[in-house]
């Protein structure tokens, strides 16, 4: 969870599963923060992959894929991370 800064204002940035679509990440939003969403942006982002040489040989690996949601929210509503804590 990110607040996007003072370029786009009422814009918060969260990584979500890769399954989750727009309407879902909307009504988790706004019941989890009491607040209303305007739009919801999201991003694929796919699997790196990685490769290391080791004493045992070439050893191959994959970073796990996810995705993002770039949430707008009403004009006047904020989000505060750290009320929970």
């Amino acid at each position: 969870m990110t607040k996007i800064t003072d370029k786009q204002p009422n814009r918060y940035g969260f990584v979500v599963r890769p399954e989750a679509n727009k309407l879902e990440i909307k009504k988790e939003v706004e019941s989890l923060y009491n607040v209303t969403v305007v739009d919801v942006n999201t991003i694929r982002y796919a699997g790196k992959r990685s490769a290391r040489y080791t004493k045992a040989g070439l050893v191959k690996g994959q970073k796990n894929a996810f995705k993002k949601a770039i949430v707008t929210l009403k004009e006047g509503d904020t989000i505060d991370f750290y009320s929970n804590i």
